[in-house]
């Protein structure tokens, strides 16, 4: 019995560990568009810590063609 939970104990670590580096943020941002101007309001999944969420947020604005305006609030998932 000893040789089975002993590697159940140590996957379930690693589960967890992966799980806490791979923390998400949800972020509430208002963001903008040119030629024609377009405003955009959303909340959406960052998978990145609060701290860094902005920086990724822009990232994937920038892919759509938009500009990040402002972060209304984050939340860590």
């Amino acid at each position: 019995m000893k040789q089975i939970a002993h590697p159940l104990a140590f996957s379930l670590g690693l589960t967890l560990a992966a799980t806490a580096a791979q923390a998400a943020c949800q972020v509430e941002y208002k963001a903008k568009r040119d030629k024609p101007l377009e405003l955009y309001y959303d909340v959406t999944i960052v998978n990145a810590p609060c701290s860094s969420a902005d920086a990724a947020l822009r990232s994937q604005l920038a892919q759509r063609g938009l500009t990040l305006l402002k972060v209304l609030s984050k939340r860590e998932m």
